[in-house]
């Protein structure tokens, strides 16, 4: 098919919505007929260990909701199953478009698959715009006095805010131009099964997918906002946003969101405005420093030598660690897809610095379980918690687990709905059930090593355990 000088396509990846979205809006600008495409990549999906991934299922969903309302404007969503990098411009040149628009992704394998595209492309004459979307500030926008990428939050956190104009809060414009959108050619969207997955218990889970579920997880959290600071860590309360998700697959505007804790009052505001600017800061690293998705950001810390105990592991993915709260998090992660974020501090210094495994190995189980999983910010928050990043917590502050248990969640609510075994236990003893004489523990029917497991480790010898290695390796590195 000839190239239409009006005719452009936008890419749909992290930014499954229909408004305030930078790369659409671009292309409804410049062209007065815009396709839209998403493609499920089976570059991404065959790599996935679980045939009931939530995540899939998530996006499958969305992708139906975008694709009515995208028809609801006058368009429509073209959907595709193969390698993006080979469908993509096949696409392109099969409808004839003098352009690709899509929102730019900062995960090295993202980047390494537009370049292949932008190269193919090419070679038809057609353009390829990428555009910032899924941050407010991206890659080198951002930088220290002498033009280096900053390492330590504080200092980053202090010139975005210094950086930050109306400007940059402003919507992209959709609905006005929607009569540019073209309608797409028939074509049937591959079911799950199709795409080689089975539903999973996203729906039993109540996580609705889409704008319509990132509009509704919204508006239960906006009321929230201003108690934020003070409701946050506690996990047996629903403190938190549960956005994480929404943010991921980018199906509400981090503009609309930015904007609006920005200018509210209150800490509660500004402190998640804070973890916001704490998601750009870890997709910057990343960006600037593509090798911390294999090795520590402080290169010196890769010299550790971590236990290799597959036991050991395992009890922590399962949640049979012995450490009440511990395992109730891994257990609400496993059931659920998500985990609270005091949760995934504590479940990870438990992993790197109790039991001495290699933050990768907790980094990669997470990635295959989260819901919300982000490279960048999954990368960062662990190498955070087992000290080996930037601006980490410091090798000698070691989290224990039982202080953690006790100061947030004192009564033991969360720990008796994901571990109910205990929940004969009074609230004096259910953060350390190990201190039980055996006939205490037969009155409350919770026999350690029948019922629930005994501390798979000593936290103070596994602390001196830590302290020893980090020293040993800073010395030979000094």
């Amino acid at each position: 098919m000839n190239a239409t000088a009006d005719a452009a396509l936008v890419w749909f990846r992290r930014d499954l919505r229909a408004f305030d979205h930078a790369a659409l809006s671009r292309a409804l600008q410049a062209y007065t007929q815009v396709y839209c495409v998403f493609v499920f990549d089976s570059e991404i999906l065959d790599a996935l260990e679980d045939r009931n991934d939530r995540r899939v299922e998530f996006i499958w969903l969305t992708i139906k909701e975008l694709d009515t309302t995208l028809r609801q404007m006058g368009g429509g969503l073209i959907v595709r199953h193969g390698r993006a990098s080979a469908e993509l411009p096949r696409l392109a040149r099969d409808l004839g478009v003098r352009a690709v628009f899509a929102n730019r992704d900062y995960e090295p394998q993202a980047i390494r698959r537009d370049a292949t595209v932008a190269e193919d492309l090419a070679q038809s004459g057609i353009e390829f715009n990428l555009h910032k979307d899924q941050v407010i500030f991206e890659r080198d926008e951002i930088m220290s006095g002498s033009n280096r990428p900053y390492s330590v939050y504080t200092a980053y956190k202090n010139a975005w805010l210094k950086r930050l104009t109306d400007d940059d809060l402003q919507v992209h414009p959709i609905a006005e131009l929607a009569s540019r959108l073209a309608p797409p050619p028939e074509s049937k969207m591959p079911s799950l099964q199709e795409l080689g997955f089975i539903s999973s218990d996203l729906a039993s889970l109540e996580i609705k997918p889409g704008m319509s579920g990132a509009r509704d997880a919204w508006e239960k959290f906006a009321p929230r906002l201003a108690n934020y600071e003070n409701t946050r860590d506690f996990p047996a309360l629903d403190g938190t946003s549960h956005l994480g998700v929404h943010l991921r697959f980018g199906t509400l505007s981090i503009r609309s969101l930015a904007r609006h804790v920005y200018y509210a009052a209150g800490k509660g505001a500004q402190v998640w405005l804070s973890e916001l600017i704490w998601r750009e800061f870890f997709q910057m690293i990343l960006y600037h420093h593509p090798r911390v998705t294999q090795n520590a950001f402080r290169t010196e810390f890769d010299a550790i030598v971590w236990d290799e105990r597959e036991d050991l592991f395992q009890a922590w993915c399962d949640g049979r660690t012995g450490y009440p709260i511990v395992d109730a998090a891994m257990r609400q992660l496993n059931q659920t897809g998500f985990m609270h974020n005091r949760l995934r501090m504590i479940a990870a210094s438990f992993l790197v610095k109790d039991l001495h495994i290699h933050w990768l190995k907790g980094e990669r189980y997470f990635a295959r379980k989260l819901l919300d999983y982000d490279l960048a910010a999954n990368n960062g928050n662990w190498q955070w918690a087992a000290s080996t990043g930037c601006d980490a917590q410091p090798y000698f502050r070691i989290f224990n687990p039982l202080t953690q248990s006790e100061r947030f969640d004192p009564d033991g609510v969360f720990i008796k709905r994901f571990v109910p075994e205990l929940a004969g236990l009074e609230t004096r003893d259910i953060h350390a059930p190990w201190n039980l004489l055996p006939i205490e523990q037969q009155a409350c029917g919770v026999l350690l090593g029948r019922d629930y497991p005994a501390p798979i480790v000593d936290h103070e010898a596994a602390r001196a355990k830590t302290l020893a290695l980090f020293k040993a390796v800073r010395a030979d590195a000094a």
